[in-house]
């Protein structure tokens, strides 16, 4: 829902979803872009793909987010989602989505958000402010010394980090707004689908879901 609102009326020539795991979000993509790829660091999940894609044009190529194999200014749009849990320091990652998108060219970036509206109505009644670092939000210890990084952001943070790799912020959405299993268990689908296309745009502005789309452009 939100990368739909987010690229509504626009068409793109190349584009690419980083990290994108078995495709699924590319073939969404397809319907907006003329060519897609897949951008994938794990054989298997694009073993995955193999299965999800199979008939489509849509590329899978192996690589990983902070050495993208595309040329200079060669896409049009980006999608990185569900991968920002795992980068603790994303300098490296923004550098090379702003180098591979052509002057103009949008990215549409999911942050996983620490300030959601729980943990700052936490924070502000223990009275202490929120973290602008990422915050290891791992619940359990990490069963190899060299486990994926599982971690939640400060949005301020990470927009200020995608303005230094030449970034702008043109749009934003909060996500899952309603993430509750009592509401899921209470309400019709269709209510809560609703429900979160209504407040999407409206509770943006306060980061108030634990899932934030940002929507930005290349200068």
């Amino acid at each position: 829902m939100a990368i739909r609102r987010l690229l509504k009326g626009h068409h793109y020539r190349k584009a690419a979803d980083i990290g994108g795991g078995f495709g699924r979000l590319c073939l969404l993509l397809r319907t907006f872009a003329d060519e897609v790829t897949l951008a994938e660091p794990a054989a298997s999940q694009l073993e995955a793909a193999k299965r999800v894609l199979a008939g489509t044009d849509i590329k899978q190529v192996q690589m990983q987010a902070d050495d993208l194999k595309f040329a200079d200014g060669e896409l049009d749009l980006v999608t990185m989602v569900r991968v920002m849990h795992h980068i603790p320091e994303p300098t490296a990652e923004f550098a090379e989505i702003s180098r591979v998108l052509a002057p103009g060219g949008t990215a549409i970036i999911e942050v996983a958000n620490y300030g959601h509206f729980k943990n700052r109505r936490r924070h502000k009644k223990e009275g202490i402010p929120l973290p602008t670092e990422p915050v290891d939000i791992r619940q359990t210890k990490a069963d190899e010394p060299d486990a994926i990084a599982f971690v939640n952001h400060n949005i301020d943070t990470v927009v200020g980090q995608l303005a230094a790799a030449g970034l702008t912020l043109e749009s934003k959405l909060s996500v899952s707004n309603l993430r509750s299993q009592t509401l899921k268990k209470a309400l019709p689908k269709s209510v809560m689908l609703a429900a979160e296309r209504i407040t999407q745009k409206r509770l943006a502005k306060s980061n108030f879901g634990p899932s934030i789309f940002l929507k930005l452009r290349k200068a």
